[in-house]
């Protein structure tokens, strides 16, 4: 009895180790990428996270994507579905890695094929991580009732699912301006603020799943 508690506790410490991992990765992100791109090759702020393909850190960028994929696939929740949406999330993180975004995007206009391809996977990820902060990070195990961290816990899924939320409907509406308003609005890099603050959101919400923040005391 005692070894099966053991195996339990073990595991479920290895799950929030797990989710932690996912955090950080995802909070740093952003930081990484401009801050190495600026350090280390002199090169400034790109028109999206994903223009950084496109610069020194491109390895890093496609590297940290994959890593962050294979850790989703590795998720593991109550359901079935919890189960589908990490393989789901994994696939969409590597296709965003393995599709380049078309260069400087922010500032000329239309996308090849290839462009076109990394939006697709770009828009499903986003959408998939909002599914798991508003839908499946919210749930409740059926035998157990909520504790209260538990309860403040589901206050930050859902605000970090909102906040993705509306980061990915600006970036729609930007898309859809007219050409000379969108060059105005490009001269702040909309698009990569949009993008490091959704990303820093998904972060926050695994940070927060893995118990890093609001963790239950025991």
């Amino acid at each position: 009895m005692d070894n099966n508690l053991e195996n339990e506790s073990s595991l479920i410490i290895s799950y929030l180790t797990l989710r932690k991992i996912i955090g950080i990765l995802g909070a740093a992100f952003p930081f990484l990428l401009f801050l190495g791109a600026l350090i280390f090759f002199g090169t400034g702020l790109q028109g999206s996270i994903s223009g950084y393909y496109h610069t020194g850190m491109g390895d890093v960028f496609v590297g940290t994507l994959c890593i962050i994929g294979f850790f989703l696939l590795s998720y593991r929740g109550y359901e079935r579905r919890d189960n589908i949406a990490g393989g789901l999330a994994c696939l969409f993180a590597v296709g965003v890695a393995l599709f380049p975004t078309t260069p400087d995007r922010a500032t000329v206009g239309g996308l090849d094929i290839v462009g076109y391809v990394h939006l697709a996977f770009a828009t499903l990820f986003f959408v998939t991580l909002i599914y798991f902060s508003l839908r499946l990070f919210t749930q409740t195990h059926k035998d157990r009732q909520p504790t209260r961290k538990k309860l403040q816990r589901n206050r930050v899924y859902k605000a970090c699912g909102y906040v993705m939320s509306v980061c990915i409907l600006l970036i729609i509406v930007y898309a859809l301006l007219p050409n000379d308003m969108a060059l105005q609005v490009a001269k702040i890099m909309p698009i990569f603020w949009l993008e490091a603050i959704a990303i820093i959101a998904f972060g926050v919400s695994w940070l927060t799943k893995g118990e890093a923040l609001l963790g239950d005391e025991t």
